[in-house]
């Protein structure tokens, strides 16, 4: 039988881990091998154990679940993350994908959500909760901002690679990892996503992925798989 799939567990609520390993446990795929209550304590056990993929909860007692997604891939960006909260708003959603997450499932629909949400990140895809997916992509359709044809002008002002690196940024890939596929550091890919941000007066990630989407940059159904 080929190696199981390993997973490690970051929520401060004891209960819940163990409703999160009872669910993943009925594929066998699947092995949890270790789990934490805190940030810290999950950066230390991920040094030494190097799972393929982490469930983080965002309310950690430490720090947020978007600060230990960047430590974690900033580090390990070989490891998949998928962000398990009772918090279910957009900006939070786009801030998760946007520090490198490639899966967002809120508790409530864990025991349903779960294991396609796992078997979908490890495919290489995003997964968002359907219990959330049509509000993500109604807020990204509808909020209110500029025109398309504004956005078109505004749009050509940004260089090639600036145009790049927005849609990258878009997708929900960290500076890390969109410095590793363009041939970057991470600090110029920073460097140019301030720019990005400054020409086209945008001022949250949120603004940025629903920009992208009006522009048609991104699938926005790449949200609902």
């Amino acid at each position: 039988m080929a190696d199981k799939i390993s997973i490690m567990i970051v929520d401060d609520h004891p209960l819940f881990r163990e409703g999160l390993k009872t669910i993943i446990g009925r594929d066998e795929r699947y092995e949890i091998i270790d789990e934490a209550g805190t940030g810290r304590a999950a950066l230390d056990k991920v040094e030494k154990l190097k799972p393929d993929l982490m469930m983080v909860d965002l309310s950690l007692p430490d720090m947020s679940g978007i600060q230990l997604t960047r430590n974690l891939l900033a580090k390990w960006p070989q490891i998949k993350v998928i962000i398990v909260t009772m918090h279910s708003k957009v900006d939070y959603i786009a801030e998760a994908f946007q520090a490198g997450a490639t899966g967002f499932v809120v508790k409530e629909s864990a025991a349903e959500g779960l294991l396609k949400g796992i078997e979908t990140v490890l495919k290489g895809n995003h997964f968002l909760d359907s219990a959330v997916s049509s509000q993500v992509v109604e807020t990204l359709k509808k909020l209110p901002g500029k025109e398309t044809k504004i956005n078109d002008t505004l749009y050509a002002t940004l260089t090639a690679r600036e145009q790049e690196i927005l849609r990258l940024l878009a997708e929900g890939l960290s500076p890390k990892e969109i410095g590793q596929k363009l041939f970057i550091s991470p600090k110029t890919v920073e460097n140019h996503r301030a720019n990005i941000m400054n020409k086209l007066d945008l001022h949250s990630t949120l603004e940025l992925v629903r920009y992208a989407a009006k522009l048609g940059l991104i699938d926005v159904e790449l949200w609902t798989n």
